[in-house]
């Protein structure tokens, strides 16, 4: 079959939705370009690749199937493309899934130096702490916490250790007390952290004599906006729960105070995580250089 791979990218954007407008943004071409792209598709392979409404479009049971199959490879084709080409700077987009917690990286100088640097890369960033197969999706790399990285992708430390810390207002203390214990925390007032809305609240975990353990804390108000759990807590409204780094600015000016520091120990903080290939664009090696040298510069 002679088809136009043209058409299997405009596919490929269509598939990371929402709807055509934004595949269109992501390839800098008209709507009605997309449009057309996904028709004349369709209309090569005799099949419905998507179903369309006014404000979305959906994959059918065949769109889902041929997105399984020609992500990887198209990936790969990529990443050929850009090694056979490479005579000069690191040029590209480069896109990279990165969770709400990595503060180092979201931070705003790593990402400044490294657009500064590399004036021919552009860098696409999603915020998301939903957990998906990043080569399917078409994205570059990840930024996630060392234990929920598939052990089949190379990993470059972004940090150095991280641990969890229970945090609140020194107003809200002086009200209702300080525990001494993580099970005091079912009589507090608690704010929750949640990743999104089907699945449940982040568990506060523990360790006590080297054996770990979760208290079932019952939160009063539970959101997945990071900067609102924050602004209850300097509010008075009550102990929350996160990474260190997340808290180190109100920790340092006394806004909030640590808690129950004994019982949180440290563990691996976060990497950029991205597929084992041999060969690796060099818009996605920038990147890692950038990382490293980031990291050494922040120690």
């Amino acid at each position: 079959m002679d088809l136009d791979l043209n058409l299997l990218r405009v596919f490929l954007a269509v598939a990371e939705g929402p709807n055509f407008r934004a595949a269109a943004d992501r390839l800098g071409v008209t709507r009605s370009a997309v449009s057309q792209g996904i028709r004349r598709l369709e209309d090569t392979l005799g099949v419905a690749l998507v179903q369309r409404s006014t404000r979305s479009v959906r994959l059918t049971e065949a769109g889902e199937r041929l997105h399984r199959q020609v992500a990887a490879p198209l990936d790969a084709l990529g990443t050929a493309l850009d090694e056979a080409v490479d005579d000069g700077p690191p040029r590209g987009l480069l896109r990279v899934a990165v969770t709400s917690i990595a503060e180092r990286f979201l931070s705003g100088p790593l990402i400044a130096t490294f657009a500064q640097a590399y004036p021919g890369i552009v860098l696409d960033v999603t915020v998301t702490d939903e957990t998906f197969d990043i080569v399917a999706t078409g994205f570059d790399a990840g930024v996630r916490l060392g234990e929920v990285i598939e052990q089949d992708m190379v990993a470059v430390p972004l940090t150095g250790p991280q641990r969890e810390v229970a945090v609140a207002a020194p107003d809200y203390l002086a009200r209702h007390g300080v525990p001494a214990h993580p099970r005091e925390l079912v009589a507090h007032r608690c704010i929750g952290w949640r990743m999104t809305p089907a699945v449940a609240p982040h568990r506060w975990e523990f360790v006590e004599d080297g054996r770990p353990f979760d208290v079932q804390v019952a939160p009063q108000v539970t959101t997945n906006d990071m900067l609102l759990m924050i602004r209850t807590a300097l509010a008075g409204g009550g102990i929350t729960f996160g990474i260190e780094e997340t808290f180190a600015p109100y920790l340092a000016r006394g806004a909030l105070v640590p808690l129950l520091q004994d019982y949180l120990p440290p563990f691996p903080g976060f990497f950029l995580y991205f597929p084992n290939r041999r060969h690796q664009p060099p818009k996605l090696r920038a990147l890692v250089e950038h990382v490293r040298a980031y990291r050494d510069d922040v120690r």
